[in-house]
């Protein structure tokens, strides 16, 4: 599938993107090319091929749920402003 000028200019609008007259016909032939590696591309029979990597057949890799950090939570606490119950209280900001 070739595209012209035209096309080029008709997509960029709908895109909302301000291509320069100077530059349609170079990207007439870029997206020309792209269009055309991608109907090679689908031409392929690729029936009888498995696919090589499938997100869903992939298992998560997971770390070990410890601890890593010591519980300093009233270190921090004694030197905040205000805290009750083990929270810290802030002024209100919305009414």
């Amino acid at each position: 599938m070739a595209l012209d000028r035209t096309d080029v200019a008709k997509i960029a609008h709908l895109a909302r993107l301000e291509v320069a007259e100077a530059d349609l016909d170079h990207y007439a032939a870029e997206l020309s090319n792209i269009l055309t590696l991608v109907e090679q591309m689908n031409a392929v029979d690729t029936g009888g091929v498995e696919p090589m990597a499938h997100p869903l057949h992939m298992a998560q890799r997971l770390r070990p749920d410890a601890v890593t950090e010591a519980d300093r939570r009233e270190a921090f606490q004694a030197i905040a402003p205000a805290t009750q119950d083990g929270l810290y209280l802030v002024p209100k900001v919305i009414e």
